[in-house]
């Protein structure tokens, strides 16, 4: 039987010859293949600097360091992510706090954020869901008039734009991701991009150790030997093969971003009739990359449709369980989920259906034809 899967890396024969390359030169971890794809990707979405990292989560997790930030501060952001997002707060020390979310774009909601703002909120970190961009001009003016900062988690979003707009800029910082089923892969890795120096200088130490050698005369002079670890960082950097895939994958990035637009205006139009799914939305102002496409489910349960789905070789999954309710979270952090009422409402009813570059126009019409097929073997009724 065929197998579906939600999400999949495109790989072609120049990404191949790219690592290939890159394996038979002088060159196996961070060197200029790493250096290469920091510029290009810089260049793509427009900023000045960027550090390329082993995953999104190590992103994450320098960026969040990076803002040194007082022990115990609170940094608001959405429980309705994978947990990496708020993960990366409690590394460093800091609280968590959730806002809920527009139940139209999944995205944490402005007026949410507002009403979480302490005497100890120091950052906001909002995320993309799915690759649609946040409502960036209402969170920029929050922070203003809060003398916040902002990390943009982007992992979804690599190749959108908002308001005519590159992704990648907005945000004191924006994080990407380049896992498997992400706009482009390099395996596993992840970025941070930024407009600020001192932020980019922070960056390129936290990745490596903490490390620079940078020391001039410390060691007396023409000891060439010398390095100084001047931060507590860690070991997240990239390596060349990593990167010299990234630099193919970045250059197909828009032709990726395209067809995962087209299949999904396949999905919208092949399963509009169905009055028992909403399906998603994008609004005017953003070009959507469709990180992944969801559905919710009216007058029928989760519990049912989806293994009635996995049955027939189409790897739905649910993105996402809210972050509060995993029991690391209960135990540490205990949150009363009715204070999320989109949050609770979205998760209760939402499935993600399979979309990456690869699919084809068929595999969209197989998925379509099973959920019509649905309706009356299931016995749906609204």
């Amino acid at each position: 039987m065929r197998f579906i899967p939600y999400g999949h890396q495109l790989i072609d024969d120049d990404d191949i010859l790219s690592v290939v390359e890159v394996l038979k030169s002088d060159w196996l971890t961070t060197g200029p293949a790493v250096d290469l794809f920091e510029k290009e990707l810089a260049s793509y979405v427009g900023a000045r600097h960027t550090v390329a990292v082993n995953s999104g989560t190590s992103a994450l997790d320098i960026a969040v360091q990076a803002l040194d930030l007082p022990r115990g501060s609170e940094i608001i952001t959405t429980p309705f992510t994978f947990a990496a997002t708020s993960n990366a707060i409690l590394y460093n020390g800091h609280i968590p706090i959730f806002a809920d979310i527009d139940p139209i774009t999944r995205n944490i909601h402005p007026d949410e954020i507002r009403k979480r703002i302490s005497s100890k909120t120091r950052a906001i970190i909002y995320v993309d869901y799915a690759g649609h961009p946040c409502a960036i001009d209402e969170i920029e003016k929050i922070a203003r008039e809060h003398g916040l900062l902002l990390i943009e988690d982007a992992c979804h979003a690599l190749g959108t734009s908002y308001k005519g707009r590159k992704i990648g800029t907005f945000a004191d910082m924006t994080v990407f991701s380049f896992h498997p089923v992400k706009p482009i892969t390099t395996g596993e890795g992840g970025a941070v991009v930024t407009e600020n120096s001192e932020l980019y200088a922070k960056l390129r130490l936290l990745r490596s150790h903490g490390i620079t050698r940078d020391v001039g005369d410390m060691f007396g002079e023409g000891a060439s030997w010398g390095y100084d670890m001047q931060l507590l960082g860690r070991n997240y950097r990239m390596t060349d093969i990593q990167a010299a895939l990234g630099v193919s994958q970045l250059r197909k990035i828009d032709s990726f971003i395209e067809r995962r637009n087209e299949l999904a205006a396949l999905y919208t139009r092949a399963l509009s009739d169905l009055e028992w799914l909403d399906l998603p939305r994008t609004q005017e102002h953003v070009t959507h990359g469709w990180h992944l496409y969801t559905i919710l489910l009216k007058g029928l349960e989760r519990s049912t449709l989806f293994p009635y789905l996995k049955e027939r070789g189409i790897g739905v999954n649910v993105h996402y369980i809210p972050t509060y309710k995993f029991s690391y979270y209960q135990r540490h952090y205990p949150q009363n989920a009715n204070t999320f009422p989109s949050t609770e409402d979205i998760f209760s009813r939402i499935i993600t259906l399979p979309l990456y570059p690869g699919m084809s126009d068929e595999d969209v019409e197989y998925v379509s034809v099973r959920l019509h097929e649905a309706e009356s073997d299931l016995k749906i009724s609204i």
